[in-house]
C-alpha cells in the first residue's frame, strides 16, 4: 500500500469542531507539513479551538469564505497548496429546515468554488471531501449490515441533500477533470470544543445548569457516536493511505438510542432521568437510524480506540472546565434552534489575538491575484467580480472607481436614477454585476444645512432611492454595499463625551437635529428588513487629498473658528479598501465604518500645524456660538468600531491612521 506525503495542506472550516481536532493533530504530528486554515468564523466556529496550533511555525490562519473564488485561487497559488481537506459546511439539521438556502450556498456552491479552483490551478494532488452518513438516508431498523460505500444515496433532509449534491460535484470533477478526490462519510462525532447545538454538548450544558434535557419525539432514534480524537486519527490515516477515487465510511457499530444518551448524561451528573428528560415535538422528518459498514477504513489500519464511557466522561469534564468557551449559547440550547448567527465570530483570547497566527487579507499588493486564466483561455475571460457603482460624481463613489481600477476589478457606474426602478433594472441587466455599491445620496452643498430647505429632494435621494436600489438588488440576488452615516447619534447619558463608550451597531439612533440625519436614520431602520444589504456608517470622512473641499480637515482648516469636540471619524484611504474587501467577503448587516477611537478638532489642527503649516492658527467657539451661524445642529459622538476591528485586525486607530495615511504623505515641515 503506497503512502501519500503532502507538503502544503489547506483545511477549510478548521475553526469548527471536527476540523480543528484534525488540524491540531497534523500540526502536532507532522511539523514538516505546512497547514493553512481557511474559515469565515461562522456561529459554530471558534478560533480558540485552534489554540494548540497557534504558535506553531507551520500554521497559518486565513479568515475568509470558501465561496470567494478570488481568495481561494490566491491561497492555492501563493501557498503552493497540494492538498485540500474540505470540512467547511453548514451541518445542523434543525437549521436546514429553517434556512435551507444557506445550506445550498455553503455546502454546494462553496464546494463547487473549491473544485473549480483545483481544476484551474492544476496543482492539487489530493482533495479530501468530508461528507456525512446522512446522505445514505434512513437505515432499516432490523438491518444487521450497515450501508457500505457503494450504497445508494437517499438523503431525507435539506442538510443531507446538499451534502449529497456536493458529493456529486466532487465525483464529477474527479471523472471529468481527473481531480484526485477522496470522499469520507462519517457517523456522529462528539467531544471537546463542539458547539452546543449538537445533542451531546447541549445535554451536558443543560445538565450543568440544572435544566431539562429536550428529546425530539420519543427518543427511540438510533445514532452511532465516535469520539473526536478517533475521528481525527481516521482522517490522518485517509490522508496518507486513502486511495484516489474512493469513498471511506468513518463509523462505529456501537449504536445508542437518543434517550439512552440522555440517561447516560443524567447518570454522570447524578440526576434523575425521569425528572430531567422532557419530550418535545419531533423534527419535520427525523431518520430513525444511520448504520455504517466501516470495514474498508479498518483495512487501512484504523480502529476506534475510545470507549463510549471514557469519551463521554472526557467530554463532560472539558465542558465543566470551559463553561464560557462559546459565550452566550442560550439560543443553541433550545429544543429546536434556528441558524444562530453570533455577531463578530470567535477569536483567540487576548488583545493580540491574530498576531501570532499569520493573517492574510486582500490588500492592494495582493489584489492583483484573481482567478488565474488557464493557458488555453483568452485574456478576455469574464472576471469573477464586477461592481455596479452609484455615486459617480460623489467623493466616495469616485474613490471606489479609482480603487477598482488599481485592483483590477471590473466596474461600471450606474446610469439610472435611484428613485427610478426601471432604470436600475436596466443597469443591472446591462452590466451584469456581482455586487452593487451605493455611494449616492444627498448630503447638501456646501453642507447639510441645504437639506433643511430641500426636504423633498433629500427624501427622494436618501430614502426612496436607497430603498429602491436595495429592493432591485435583492430581486436580482445581489449584495448591496450601502455607504451610510454615523451622524445619527449624539453623546448622551449612556454614552457621555470622553467616556470611551461608543454607540454600537444595534443601538437606536438618538440624533434628529438635522433633516439629513433624520432621513439617514429612517432609511437605515428600513434597510434592516433587507438581508442583502451591508450598511457602512461613515463619519466625518477624511482623506489624504487636502485640496478636496469635502475633506473634513480641509473644511475645518478653512473655518475662522471651530468647536473642539472629540468625534469618531473615517479615514477613507484606509477604509475604502476595506469596503472593497467587505464586498468580496459578502458581509452583511450594519457596521460602524470608522477608525477605532476619537479625535478632536483641536487635535487634528495641531497635527495640521505640525505636519503642514507651522504658522497655522485657529480659534475655538462653543456649541452655542456655533448654533448662531448654522441652520441645523451637528452630530457629535463616538462610534464603537470593535466589530470592524475584529473582522479586520490590522485596522488602525483614528490618530494612527491620520498620521500614516494623511499627514505623513503630505508632510511639509
Amino acid at each position: 500500500m503506497s503512502t501519500y506525503k503532502p507538503k502544503n495542506i489547506l483545511i477549510t472550516g478548521a475553526a469548527g469542531f471536527i476540523a480543528s481536532h484534525v488540524c491540531n493533530r497534523l500540526i502536532r504530528n507532522y511539523p514538516d507539513y505546512k497547514i493553512v486554515v481557511l474559515d469565515k468564523l461562522d456561529y459554530c466556529s471558534n478560533l480558540k479551538n485552534l489554540l494548540p496550533s497557534k504558535a506553531s511555525a507551520n500554521f497559518k490562519f486565513v479568515k475568509g469564505d470558501i465561496g470567494s473564488a478570488d481568495l481561494v485561487n490566491f491561497l492555492l497559488i501563493t501557498e503552493s497548496i497540494d492538498t485540500i481537506m474540505h470540512f467547511a459546511a453548514q451541518t445542523h439539521v434543525d437549521n436546514s429546515f429553517g434556512n435551507s438556502f444557506e445550506f445550498t450556498k455553503n455546502n454546494i456552491y462553496g464546494t463547487h468554488v473549491l473544485l473549480e479552483a483545483c481544476k484551474v490551478t492544476g496543482q492539487i494532488r489530493r482533495f479530501i471531501h468530508v461528507s456525512t452518513d446522512e446522505v445514505y438516508g434512513e437505515t432499516d431498523e432490523d438491518a444487521v449490515v450497515g450501508n457500505h460505500e457503494a450504497s445508494q444515496l437517499l438523503p431525507t433532509n435539506p442538510y443531507s441533500a446538499t451534502k449529497a449534491g456536493a458529493e456529486m460535484l466532487v465525483m464529477a470533477y474527479g471523472r471529468s477533470y481527473g481531480l484526485p478526490v477522496i470522499t469520507t462519510r462519517g457517523n456522529n462525532v462528539y467531544g471537546p470544543n463542539q458547539f452546543p447545538e449538537k445533542l451531546i454538548p447541549k445535554f451536558i450544558l443543560l445538565a450543568m445548569r440544572g435544566l431539562p434535557l429536550p428529546i425530539h419525539g420519543d427518543g427511540s432514534n438510533v445514532r452511532s457516536y465516535l469520539y473526536c480524537e478517533d475521528v481525527a486519527e481516521a482522517f490522518e490515516v485517509i490522508l496518507h493511505k486513502g486511495e484516489v477515487g474512493h469513498v471511506y465510511n468513518i463509523g462505529t457499530k456501537k449504536e445508542r438510542r437518543v434517550i439512552d444518551v440522555a440517561k447516560d448524561i443524567c447518570k454522570l451528573f447524578s440526576r434523575d432521568p425521569e425528572a430531567s428528560i422532557k419530550f418535545v415535538d419531533n423534527r419535520p422528518f427525523n431518520d430513525q437510524r444511520y448504520f455504517l459498514d466501516d470495514e474498508k477504513l479498518k483495512n487501512l489500519g484504523w480502529s476506534e480506540r475510545t470507549t463510549w464511557e471514557e469519551g463521554l466522561k472526557k467530554t463532560m469534564e472539558w465542558y465543566i472546565q470551559n463553561p464560557e468557551w462559546w459565550g452566550d449559547v442560550s439560543g443553541a440550547l433550545l429544543p429546536h434552534p434556528r441558524m444562530l448567527m453570533m455577531p463578530g465570530g470567535r477569536h483567540f483570547d487576548g488583545s493580540d489575538e491574530c498576531k501570532s497566527a499569520s493573517y492574510i487579507s486582500n490588500n492592494s499588493n495582493q489584489a492583483g491575484m484573481v482567478v488565474p486564466i488557464p493557458k488555453a483561455c483568452s485574456s478576455s475571460q469574464k472576471p469573477s467580480l464586477k461592481f455596479l457603482i452609484y455615486g459617480r460624481t460623489g467623493w466616495i463613489g469616485g474613490l471606489l472607481g479609482k480603487l477598482c481600477e488599481k485592483q483590477g476589478i471590473a466596474y461600471e457606474y450606474g446610469k439610472g436614477r435611484l428613485e427610478d426602478r426601471s432604470s436600475l433594472i436596466t443597469d443591472i441587466l446591462s452590466v451584469k454585476p456581482t455586487h452593487v455599491l451605493n455611494a449616492a445620496g444627498v448630503t447638501g452643498r456646501p453642507n447639510v444645512d441645504w437639506c433643511e430647505s430641500h426636504k423633498t429632494e433629500t427624501i427622494r435621494a436618501n430614502v426612496t432611492g436607497t430603498l429602491t436600489l436595495a429592493d432591485v438588488s435583492r430581486e436580482h440576488g445581489l449584495l448591496m454595499l450601502n455607504f451610510a452615516t454615523g451622524c445619527i447619534f449624539e453623546y448622551d447619558v449612556d454614552h457621555p463625551e470622553g467616556s470611551g463608550i461608543g454607540f454600537k451597531e444595534e443601538d437606536k439612533p438618538n440624533f434628529t437635529g438635522s433633516f439629513y440625519s433624520k432621513t439617514k436614520a429612517m432609511v437605515e431602520e428600513l434597510l434592516k428588513e433587507y438581508d442583502n444589504v451591508c450598511t457602512l456608517r461613515v463619519r466625518m470622512p477624511i482623506s489624504s487629498d487636502l485640496n478636496n473641499p469635502r475633506n473634513f480637515i480641509t473644511k475645518i482648516s478653512r473655518y475662522n473658528k471651530v468647536v473642539n469636540i472629540p468625534n469618531s471619524m473615517t479615514v477613507l484611504d484606509e477604509l475604502i479598501p476595506i469596503a472593497i474587501e467587505m464586498a468580496k467577503r459578502n458581509l452583511k448587516g450594519i457596521w460602524n465604518f470608522t477608525n477605532p477611537g476619537v479625535v478632536s478638532h483641536n487635535e487634528i489642527l495641531e497635527m495640521y500645524k505640525a505636519y503642514i503649516n507651522p504658522n497655522f492658527k485657529w480659534a475655538n467657539f462653543t456649541l452655542e456660538e456655533q448654533a448662531k451661524v448654522i441652520v441645523a445642529p451637528r452630530s457629535n459622538n463616538e462610534m464603537d468600531a470593535s466589530k470592524l476591528k475584529k473582522e479586520f485586525p490590522e485596522l488602525l486607530s483614528i490618530k494612527e491612521s491620520l498620521i500614516k495615511y494623511v499627514f505623513e504623505p503630505n508632510k511639509r515641515t
